[in-house]
């Protein structure tokens, strides 16, 4: 009796104890809740509704005024502003093909013969994050790159196709993109990068569950998504439109709180003939 006495007596201070590190857990939880920021320590996210120019296409001068500017990864960064660096993190760039076939064939999608899935608009091979082997192959490369941008000052990466899977012909799923990102975001914030959610409005809030800070997406307006991105991220959202009437939109419903360009679609430099840049 009095040994099982004794063992009741070493539970019992057990479980105060175990009751005690969950207190301390749950203080700890509501603590970091109440800060303001949901983002990892030493990375910031663009300002939010601050004027922006989305210069993938070409680096220029940015337009009097604007802060935040986002440029592809082979381009410098812009001199004193937040520079996003964009990277084609679930697609093939077509000049880069030829790497990608001699290096790491096997990461490019095909179907049961053996043919290569492309995303016809574009021209673009799409990756073969099918697997959690494969994806770790992906994310290292793509990985590579960010390491490159945080190193030559950009501030956030924007992966772009994180909605490959939509032209996969079913052999990609919402939940391998979303286990992708998850890998991104972890690369990125150990850079002190942000790093956006690149559009698929549908993820919801499985984007920002897999770390994602912010969204920048393309004609939210147009297609009446905006209200879906601003639930999930506040108003940290950067949306590119490319037709006057998806920028009115988008301008009239959210401009006050959103940053909102309309490019043109090649997002072509100034003095072209295709260029075009506005700005609510």
């Amino acid at each position: 009796m009095s040994e099982r006495r004794g063992l009741l007596a070493v539970l019992g201070g057990f479980a105060v104890a175990v009751l005690a590190v969950a207190a301390v857990a749950l203080a700890t939880r509501h603590a970091d809740a109440s800060t303001d920021s949901p983002h990892p320590a030493g990375v910031a996210v663009p300002p939010a509704n601050a004027p922006f120019d989305y210069q993938i296409g070409a680096a220029y001068q940015p337009p009097a005024g604007v802060q935040v500017v986002s440029r592809d990864r082979e381009a410098a960064p812009a001199g004193g502003l937040y520079t996003i660096c964009y990277v084609n993190a679930f697609q093939v760039q077509p000049d880069e093909l030829g790497w990608w076939r001699s290096h790491h064939e096997d990461l490019l999608l095909k179907d049961a013969n053996g043919t290569y899935v492309v995303d016809t608009d574009w021209d673009e091979n799409l990756l073969d994050i099918s697997t959690a082997a494969k994806r770790a192959e992906v994310a290292d490369i793509v990985g590579g790159w960010m390491d490159d941008c945080a190193e030559r000052g950009f501030r956030a990466v924007e992966p772009d196709n994180l909605d490959s899977y939509e032209r996969s012909q079913g052999l990609l799923t919402r939940t391998d993109a979303v286990a992708m990102a998850n890998l991104l975001a972890v690369r990125a914030h150990t850079r002190n990068l942000a790093i956006g959610q690149k559009n698929a409005a549908g993820l919801g809030t499985s984007g920002r569950a897999a770390g994602l800070d912010f969204a920048i997406v393309e004609e939210c307006g147009q297609y009446s998504e905006c209200g879906d991105y601003v639930a999930v991220y506040g108003n940290q959202v950067i949306d590119v439109e490319y037709t006057k009437a998806g920028f009115t939109k988008a301008c009239r419903s959210h401009g006050a709180t959103l940053s909102i360009v309309r490019r043109d679609r090649d997002v072509s430099a100034p003095g072209t003939r295709s260029y075009v840049y506005d700005a609510c």
